[in-house]
């Protein structure tokens, strides 16, 4: 029972800015959204994907606070957990993840029909499904394009959660479809080579880098602190 307790008050943890959204943390966040809207000035920010150089680096909690953040901005965002190897996005919204993404890419879904509300009025969330034998060909299919278009009909921001840039190409694969990206690296944790290698990487499949967010700086006494920089 103590083991489940702490599983739900570190989801709850992770949704900071959806349960204590008056914190320093989640004002970070709306940062985070300001400076994203003011990178993408010369055209509408619809769609971004978010990734990290390396796993552990916080880029999944980063997705989901910052698709709440648009919502409660009241845009009306779709967040989707296009990690379709290691998926998180429906243990932090507790819901289940029996269809999803992989559904839809593989013509067995509709999206109306996989996509979850949340008590969030604007938010709606689109878990992975299961796990696919050939996830970057899935994310870079003619199906996955025809996805993003289909969404925006709907949404005013769409935002995918993706895997790590140095362990596989689904976030480069991705990136080439969408508005931006953002990524995400851990003080004490990112090493500045592989940072400016994630970069590099982006960089060389002709993305649009919108910034990078450090994550767990330990600013005045706080070792859950984010900000946003270029």
């Amino acid at each position: 029972m103590a083991r489940k307790k702490q599983n739900v008050n570190t989801r709850a943890r992770n949704l900071v800015t959806k349960e204590n959204p008056k914190s320093p943390i989640a004002e970070q966040f709306r940062t985070i959204r300001t400076n994203l809207q003011f990178a993408s000035v010369d055209a509408d920010l619809q769609t971004m994907v978010v990734t990290s150089p390396n796993p552990s680096e916080g880029k999944s909690v980063t997705t989901a606070n910052t698709a709440v953040v648009f919502a409660q901005q009241g845009k009306k965002t779709l967040l989707v957990d296009a990690d379709l190897r290691k998926p998180t996005i429906h243990y932090t919204f507790r819901v289940p993840n029996t269809a999803g993404l992989s559904n839809y890419l593989i013509g067995a879904q509709r999206i109306e029909d996989i996509v979850n509300p949340t008590d969030l009025n604007k938010l709606d969330i689109m878990t992975c499904g299961p796990i696919p034998p050939n996830p970057s060909e899935l994310l870079g299919s003619k199906k996955m394009q025809e996805f993003i278009e289909e969404a925006k009909q709907t949404y005013d921001m769409i935002i995918f959660d993706t895997p790590p840039v140095h362990a596989v190409t689904d976030s480069q694969v991705l990136s080439n479809f969408v508005d931006g990206v953002l990524l995400v690296v851990r003080s004490k944790q990112t090493d500045k080579e592989s940072a400016l290698k994630a970069k590099e990487q982006l960089e060389q499949s002709q993305v649009n880098l919108l910034g990078v967010v450090l994550n767990d700086q330990d600013v005045k006494s706080s070792n859950y602190y984010y900000y946003y920089g270029q």
